[in-house]
């Protein structure tokens, strides 16, 4: 009964999901592209023959993702992997971190949650194994997956108390959905009792994906293109901020900052950057964009990051950095990158889509807490006006980053007893790639 009402009110919120694509694709071209394979709607056969099949549903769950794929792929020549999203931020982060496997990586978008639109994306791919990020559960996907014995597997899975709530409300159907996943790769022990809770078969802990992405020599390069054009001013950076933080942020750093400070904003959405730079310039803020690419003339108050797939260049370029999403009640976003390249860390109050990593960074020594946006900007000042306290925190963030690296290889070996044979090379060690393919 539960699925047959869920089916019916995505069959009212389709006209309503198309009409978002189509207002969304008059600021975001994108939107327009795929429409079909959201519809699940293809016009040539597959050019990859039974893939493994992962499904990230945006940027952060792409990048997550980019280690596992790297590992799956060392392990053999014959892997294919097939890549969802449901955004045009994660296909285009996709393309850029794949780019250099060719064929081997086929991007599409994941069609929306009705039966029929599951079956015909299954039939048509036919993947020899679904796995998907985080917590990014479509119910009838699952349910049509099992039922045509594609195995299914839920890694690097968070679930927040919230969204444990939430999922126990839905009684049976929501254990039926989360005891539907063949796999369950929980990030930690919180995460894999709450999994249990509701409904997921024997949950093994395996850590987070994320922080076996390590930090592209080339980002590190431009990092330092970035600190030319600085010229040696203390920066703090604003990390993927969300709609209504980039304001009270640039007011507490004018208010507060000393004669020089920089302030980097990086809007988490693409489609902001244009906004924001506009409300940093009404409030009488000197601005260039990343876009620019020259030097940040000594006057200038703000430098918008404008540009994608470019964090860990911001977080190696700046002296700390404030982490987005967290000073609204948003959940926060990643701090793991700015650990991995030994950027102190300031976050706001409402981490929860991050509680455990906050937690253990807090713990590490590699981040502090603030209570809002002025006191975050406040507490970043202070410590640019403590270099020794800073240097310690650095070094932990570092610390931090390698102590918890690992995730890649646990999955990959879970994963080892579900892939098909034909994916996997003669004397293969599946293992043996790990972490190090995150680079």
């Amino acid at each position: 009964m539960w699925r047959s009402i869920y089916t019916a009110i995505w069959i009212l919120a389709l006209p309503l999901a198309l009409l978002r694509v189509g207002w969304r694709g008059l600021s975001q071209r994108p939107y327009w592209q795929g429409v079909g394979e959201r519809l699940s709607l293809y016009r040539n056969p597959p050019a990859i023959d039974r893939p493994i099949w992962i499904h990230a549903v945006s940027v952060g769950e792409t990048r997550a993702a980019q280690p596992l794929i790297e590992a799956l792929l060392a392990r053999s020549g014959q892997t294919r992997i097939l890549l969802t999203q449901m955004t045009p931020t994660g296909r285009e982060t996709a393309a850029e971190l794949f780019r250099h496997h060719g064929d081997r990586v086929r991007l599409a978008y994941l069609p929306w949650d009705l039966p029929w639109f599951a079956r015909r994306f299954l039939h048509h791919f036919s993947p020899t194994l679904g796995a998907v990020m985080e917590t990014e559960v479509w119910p009838n996907l699952i349910f049509e997956a099992r039922a045509m014995d594609i195995p299914m597997a839920l890694v690097n899975a968070r679930l927040s108390p919230r969204s444990a709530q939430g999922y126990g409300r839905l009684g049976t159907f929501g254990k039926a959905v989360f005891g539907a996943f063949d796999l369950v790769a929980a990030q930690t022990d919180a995460d894999a009792r709450r999994l249990l809770a509701c409904g997921a078969n024997a949950p093994e802990v395996t850590g987070n994906l994320k922080f076996d992405i390590l930090p592209p020599p080339r980002q590190l390069d431009l990092a330092q293109t970035f600190r030319k054009w600085i010229g040696g001013r203390r920066t703090i950076l604003a990390a993927s901020t969300r709609e209504g933080e980039e304001v009270p942020l640039m007011t507490a750093f004018m208010k507060q900052r000393h004669p020089g400070d920089l302030l980097i904003l990086v809007p988490r959405h693409p489609h902001r950057f244009i906004e924001v730079a506009e409300q940093a310039r009404s409030r009488g803020l000197r601005i260039a964009l990343r876009s620019d690419n020259r030097m940040i003339d000594h006057a200038i108050d703000v430098l918008v990051g404008d540009s994608m797939g470019e964090m860990f260049a911001y977080y190696a370029a700046a002296d700390i950095a404030l982490i987005g999403g967290s000073w609204q009640p948003l959940g926060g976003q990643n701090l793991i990158e700015s650990c991995a390249v030994g950027t102190p860390v300031v976050i706001g109050p409402h981490t929860f889509n991050f509680a455990d990593v906050s937690r253990l960074a807090l713990e590490a020594g590699a981040a502090v807490r603030a209570e809002n946006e002025d006191d975050g900007m406040q507490t970043a000042l202070d410590l640019l006006d403590r270099p020794l306290e800073l240097t310690l925190m650095a070094d932990a963030g570092l610390a931090f980053a390698r102590a918890h690296r690992g995730a890649t290889e646990r999955t990959v070996h879970l994963l080892e007893g579900w892939i098909h044979p034909d994916q996997i090379a003669p004397g293969a060690n599946i293992c043996s790639h790990g972490s190090s393919s995150g680079a």
